[in-house]
């Protein structure tokens, strides 16, 4: 008799411990979930510009995501026949603190413009845009917040090479508009 009430307890404890176990598991599997669902669908975004892509199911994503993890889109607009794009790509690949700030402030998407699908769908709900890269900011919403070209961002050289655009400027542009904190009343 001893004996069985010394079991008693372990299978009662048993009893109580599953479902909680599955109760902590549902709970730590929905949290992983939530956690790793930004990163799945940052995947699907486009890291080159490309004219076969659907930029305004791109355009949905970024939004999404960055409603979702609190952070600005950032559209950049051009072409994979834009030297100066392809430049702007490898400038931020080789700038650890730009590259550290985009991906921790913003959620960046690549818009392709050119003659084989100038997206003029989602482009004419943006400023006239006038040269490439074009850089837009928007909010979770996509609302605008800033529109500009590169030239604000470049250093004064005649050469044209990724060192033309200067890491102060860009960081200034980027950190101006990283937070909601820093977002200039007016619409620029």
């Amino acid at each position: 008799m001893r004996r069985e009430l010394e079991k008693r307890p372990t299978i009662l404890f048993c009893h109580t411990a599953v479902p909680f176990m599955n109760t902590l598991s549902r709970v730590l599997t929905c949290l992983l979930f939530a956690l790793l669902s930004p990163l799945v669908v940052a995947q699907d975004l486009p890291t080159k510009f490309d004219p076969q892509r659907d930029a305004a199911k791109d355009m949905v994503t970024a939004q999404n995501l960055a409603k979702a993890t609190g952070k600005r889109v950032l559209v950049d607009v051009g072409g994979e026949w834009c030297t100066w794009c392809r430049m702007l790509d490898r400038f931020v690949a080789s700038q650890p603190q730009i590259s550290a700030l985009i991906g921790s402030h913003y959620v960046w998407v690549k818009v392709n413009y050119s003659a084989e699908n100038k997206n003029t769908a989602v482009l004419s709900k943006w400023p006239k845009i006038r040269g490439y890269p074009y850089l837009l900011v928007l909010d979770g919403a996509g609302r605008l917040l800033h529109a500009q070209g590169v030239q604000g961002l470049e250093t004064e050289t005649e050469k044209e090479a990724d060192e033309n655009y200067d890491p102060d400027r860009v960081m200034a542009f980027l950190n101006r508009y990283a937070t909601t904190a820093n977002v200039p009343a007016e619409r620029n």
